[in-house]
């Protein structure tokens, strides 16, 4: 089985759901993508554990799924071929957002991969590809129309992205915050919600769990009792990493030359975010892709960003900036500052997710 994601800024769900889902008896053959226009990439983020191979071949790739029970990789010559190319030219010809094509690059690695059932995480808002509800709800039912017919069972969450989700947006510090949840130290509440939702539906379609509460309850004890950190553990090392990268972490990702806070230019809290133009202005530091054979800055991003919600002010910064030099990160500052929009009143609470489609 397997999840995929539309994409959006700080989407880091699928290194933590595929550890929790294995640890609980899933077998999951992954095969990620690279960043596509504002949004990261699985492939880029995971590029930031040294020694970790993202394109093993398909033999290594089941041995790995079948003795850790999950395996995280890109696009090979064996799997999905044409995907990769076609990947590779969406992003650099405006069509990044095109659901036949969306859904022919999702649907065709998760085949080639001989999953039998998908569970969809289609993001809606600022940070989103699909910026409305009824056009996520549109994503949704072609994937699902399309993949009932190749007798490949699917279920898709609608959820948020009209923030940041989790506290981080970038590569290595995704992959920092990744361990931090996995190793049940650092939890962000929306991101949170999210990783146990998707996993319930995984454990459910799976047949491993009768209903969502048994399900949720299962996959949160495999982060609470170390299990999953143990599992992504054994699947960095078997692809390649180092044996105690959960243990050194801080040791082996890469570290970003100047951190600074990015302090608001007014007090109050932070009402909404332009989510997709933090995505924007992590490609302008070098973290995302311009062109295809851009080289990226793996260590540079976003940490400790301040949500929806939260009041920000002279002591209270709006994240902290990773930048490869000053002049970068004062850049990165005022793109922050100008996706942020600050008001005196705390705004309502908004829902994580909004709805759950199945082919039933």
């Amino acid at each position: 089985m397997d999840k995929h994601s539309t994409g959006g800024v700080g989407d880091k769900v699928s290194f933590m759901l595929a550890a929790i889902a294995a640890s609980c008896g899933c077998y999951v053959p992954m095969i990620s993508g690279r960043g596509l226009g504002h949004t990261g990439g699985t492939l880029d983020k995971i590029a930031s554990i040294p020694g970790y191979n993202p394109t093993p071949g398909l033999d290594v790739f089941r041995k790995v799924t079948k003795e850790v029970g999950c395996a995280i990789i890109g696009q090979t010559s064996d799997l999905a071929p044409a995907d990769r190319r076609l990947y590779a030219i969406r992003d650099i010809s405006g069509t990044v957002e095109s659901i036949p094509l969306i859904t022919a690059s999702i649907l065709s690695k998760k085949i080639a991969a001989g999953n039998r059932s998908l569970v969809m995480d289609v993001k809606v808002g600022t940070g989103a590809f699909m910026e409305s509800i009824e056009e996520a709800r549109a994503l949704a039912r072609s994937i699902i129309g399309t993949a009932k017919a190749a007798d490949l069972t699917t279920h898709a969450l609608i959820t948020d992205m009209s923030q940041v989700l989790g506290d981080t947006a970038g590569n290595s510090v995704e992959i920092e915050e990744t361990v931090d949840y996995l190793t049940n130290s650092r939890r962000e509440s929306r991101l949170d919600e999210v990783v146990l939702a998707l996993a319930a539906e995984m454990l459910i379609t799976g047949g491993l769990a009768d209903n969502r509460e048994e399900a949720t309850e299962r996959a949160n004890e495999a982060v609470t009792s170390g299990r999953a950190a143990e599992v992504f553990a054994k699947m960095v090392t078997a692809l390649g990493g180092p044996a105690d990268f959960i243990e050194r972490y801080q040791h082996y990702l890469p570290k970003a030359s100047v951190v600074v806070p990015v302090l608001p230019e007014t007090e109050g809290y932070v009402f909404a975010v332009d989510a997709r133009a933090i995505g924007n202005a992590i490609i302008e530091l070098g973290g995302g892709r311009r062109a295809v054979d851009d080289v990226l800055d793996l260590s540079v991003g976003f940490d400790r960003i301040a949500p929806i919600g939260a009041k920000v002010g002279p002591d209270r910064p709006l994240a902290y900036v990773h930048a490869a030099s000053k002049d970068a990160a004062d850049r990165a500052m005022q793109n922050l500052r100008a996706a942020t929009h600050i008001l005196d009143q705390k705004p309502a609470d908004s829902p994580v997710i909004y709805d759950i489609l199945t082919s039933a």
